[in-house]
C-alpha cells in the first residue's frame, strides 16, 4: 500500500486543529492520505481514550481519510526510543507516503516536542536498509518520505509557506468538533483546560483567518520547512496584493 501524506500527531485531534484544512484540500484534490496517533490521549484532561477513539474515527470520515491508526504509545510518555522508533519506521515503510506532516520542534505540550523527535528520527532512519523491520506481510523495504512538513499548535512560528484552505476550512471545523468530549459544554462537569475554554474554536478562525490574509486569501494553515521549498512558477504564487 502506497499513499502520498502520512501526517502525525501525538494526540487524537492535534492533526484536525493545526493541519486539518490542508488534510481536507489534498483529499478533495485525490492524494492519498493517512493519519497516525502516537497516542490515544489517555491522559486527557476530559474525556476517555475510548470516546477519544470514536471521536478520531469520525473526524477521519468526514476529512474523507480512509486510514487511520494509533501506535498506542504511552500518553505523556512519548519517546525517540529504539523500540518507538522502528514502531514509526514500519508504518512509513508499510504505507511509503513520498510527504510526511509532523510536530513543530518548539511547543508548549512537552508530548509534541518529543512526538517531533521521534518523527524526524523516524523519517531519516526509515531509509537506512540496515534498519530491519517486518510487517504482517514480512521484512519490509527501506523507504524514506522525500520531505517532512512542520504544522503550527500553540507556539506561532515564521511559516516557511501557508496553504491556502479557504475552500475547506469548514470541512476542517467540522472535524474539530467532532472530539466533542474536548471542547467547551456548558454541561461537562469536567475540568476546563485551554481548549474547552468557551473562546477557542474562535480563536481557531481569528488564527486561520490571520494567515489566510497574510497570503491574500480567506483562510490559510502555516507549515515550516527546515529546507529551502521551491516553486515551480512565479505566477503560481498565492500572495496578498499591494
Amino acid at each position: 500500500m502506497a499513499i502520498d501524506i502520512l501526517a502525525i500527531g501525538a494526540h487524537p485531534d492535534d492533526i484536525e486543529l493545526s493541519s486539518g484544512g490542508t488534510i481536507a484540500k489534498m483529499v478533495r484534490s485525490g492524494h492519498a492520505v493517512a493519519l497516525l496517533d502516537l497516542t490515544q490521549g489517555e491522559l486527557g484532561t476530559r474525556g476517555t481514550k475510548e470516546i477519544r477513539a470514536r471521536e478520531a474515527e469520525e473526524a477521519a470520515a468526514i476529512l474523507g481519510i480512509a486510514e487511520r491508526r494509533t501506535l498506542d504509545i504511552p500518553d505523556g510518555n512519548i519517546e525517540a526510543s529504539q523500540e518507538n522508533i522502528r514502531k514509526v519506521i514500519s508504518v512509513i515503510r508499510e504505507l511509503r507516503p513520498s510527504m510526511l506532516i509532523i510536530p513543530h520542534s518548539e511547543e508548549r505540550h512537552p508530548d509534541h516536542v518529543r512526538a517531533h523527535r521521534l518523527c524526524k528520527e523516524s523519517w531519516f532512519y526509515a531509509g537506512l536498509k540496515n534498519i530491519a523491520t517486518a510487517s504482517k506481510a514480512g521484512a519490509q523495504q527501506a523507504h524514506r518520505p522525500d520531505v517532512y512538513f512542520e504544522f503550527m499548535q500553540w507556539y506561532e512560528f515564521v511559516p516557511s509557506f501557508i496553504v491556502d484552505v479557504s475552500e475547506t476550512q469548514e470541512i476542517k471545523m467540522k472535524a474539530i468538533r467532532a472530539f466533542g468530549s474536548q471542547f467547551h459544554d456548558p454541561a461537562s462537569t469536567e475540568p476546563q483546560t485551554k481548549l474547552s475554554h468557551p473562546g477557542f474554536l474562535e480563536l481557531l478562525e481569528v488564527r486561520s483567518r490571520y494567515y489566510g490574509e497574510r497570503i491574500g486569501t480567506r483562510h490559510g494553515e502555516p507549515f515550516f520547512s527546515i529546507a529551502p521549498v521551491g516553486i515551480r512558477s512565479l505566477v503560481d504564487i498565492v500572495t496578498a496584493k499591494g
